[in-house]
């Protein structure tokens, strides 16, 4: 079953065919009406041959300013730890119209549609974690590293909810997070700044419902229970200019979330793939399946029973393999209980969201996309840090390689003015 949007995009190819073929016939035929001269494109007119196109169902990263009053949500990662190169595990970016963006997870992969958004990594500094697997924060060291030698000036810093133990929390994830990658932390001070490699993280009680845990510049985003195999995940709401946009993370279905989630103009909650697709096509013994499903995860007609007491203005359904196989069985799942406006989440999939309507397009943008500069500059290396290469390795640089280099890096160093800086004297070759 084809979604209403999709419906929609090929009805209206056919009727363009039709309008044109309708056009060529009677212009050909000697009848009175002209032959169509204008063509129509999926949300407007195009008056030309050589003008812009109306880009009704994609958006372009970089080219929109948002609204004072407005959201734009970007589906960054819509699917399993199994991150696969056309789905990343799961991820959303939202930006509000003061300028402000949140990241809520980080899953295994996410981290390549962050950066086709080619945002500077300087405004990419606040995440949101919903709990501790993988698929929610596996791409950390992605954001952390590639931010740090891509020019983020600035650390990062972590919102998560505590456990039943210290152990268990947040804090201690992202501790041990930066011991397990303390040889790349330690080189990267050494090499480039050590600020920017530094983590602060506010972790909260994941007990209390509707609770602040961040408010600032006019955004509010509270926190409460998700039930999801052991304490400690928590769904969140975030709160900007009247609206009101919802993130559940993985769940069960919850009291909470249905009280808490009401009212919500964007309301994001899992639905997870039947038993049989994960006996059929994820290799789970059949034990396994329908727990994983409809445990500790929320079932599509779980889901739709959930929305249909939320009542959001519009809901997205996320946390699947999308592909045919399973999205059109979990969207007839999902319309067993529920009838209202609906996207099955894709990656890269974009909303923006104000108060008259919410618009849903697709992210267009590059593979291969370069990070951005933005207003702050990284800093330079810092005096003092300790240089974490011995004598020993040094001793075996070798120096034809670097001397082919000589008229490239001089010519260099004076097109940026850093003769001051002799290259050869911090080469680590030995003095001759």
């Amino acid at each position: 079953m084809l979604s209403f949007r999709s419906c929609f995009a090929v009805l209206s190819v056919i009727g363009v065919a039709l309008v044109f073929a309708a056009g060529w016939h009677l212009g050909r035929s000697g009848s009175d009406v002209s032959p169509v001269s204008q063509a129509e494109a999926a949300g407007g007119v195009v008056p030309g041959p050589n003008t812009v196109s109306p880009d009704r169902y994609a958006y372009y990263p970089g080219t929109e300013v948002l609204g004072e009053d407005e959201i734009r949500v970007v589906n960054c990662g819509s699917g399993m730890p199994d991150a696969r190169r056309g789905q990343a595990a799961a991820c959303w970016l939202v930006e509000t119209g003061n300028g402000e963006k949140f990241i809520f997870d980080i899953g295994t992969g996410s981290m390549r549609n962050i950066t086709s958004l080619m945002i500077p990594y300087e405004y990419l500094t606040k995440v949101f974690l919903t709990h501790l697997h993988t698929d929610h924060w596996g791409d950390l060291a992605s954001l952390w590293a590639g931010g740090w030698t891509s020019g983020r000036p600035v650390p990062l810093e972590i919102w998560g909810p505590a456990g039943s133990n210290p152990k268990m929390g947040t804090k201690w994830a992202v501790e041990r997070f930066l011991e397990a990658f303390n040889w790349d932390k330690v080189t990267r001070e050494f090499a480039i700044n050590p600020v920017p490699g530094q983590i602060k993280v506010h972790e909260f009680d994941y007990k209390p419902e509707n609770h602040v845990v961040y408010q600032e510049n006019g955004v509010t985003i509270r926190s409460w229970p998700a039930i999801h195999l052991a304490d400690g995940p928590v769904s969140y709401t975030l709160e900007y200019a009247g609206l009101k946009i919802v993130l559940g993370g993985d769940t069960a279905p919850n009291k909470w979330f249905v009280k808490y989630a009401k009212g919500a103009d964007f309301a994001i909650h899992e639905a997870f793939m039947t038993p049989d697709t994960f006996v059929t096509w994820y290799n789970q013994p059949p034990q396994l399946a329908w727990r994983a499903c409809c445990a500790f995860h929320t079932s599509p007609e779980a889901f739709g029973k959930v929305m249909s007491q939320v009542k959001p203005r519009h809901a997205v359904a996320y946390h699947f393999n999308n592909e045919e196989a399973t999205r059109y069985q979990l969207f007839q799942g999902i319309r067993q209980t529920y009838d209202g406006p609906l996207s099955m989440a894709t990656d890269m999939m974009v909303w923006n969201v104000t108060k008259d309507k919410i618009t849903e397009r697709m992210g267009v943008s590059a593979d291969n996309s370069w990070a951005v500069p933005g207003t702050v500059k990284q800093g330079p290396p810092v005096a003092g840090q300790p240089d974490p290469m011995s004598g020993f390795l040094k001793a075996g640089l070798w120096a034809p390689a670097y001397e082919a280099q000589n008229d490239m890096l001089d010519t260099y160093m004076k097109k940026y003015k850093l003769e001051k800086q002799n290259w050869r004297d911090k080469s680590g070759l030995p003095k001759k």
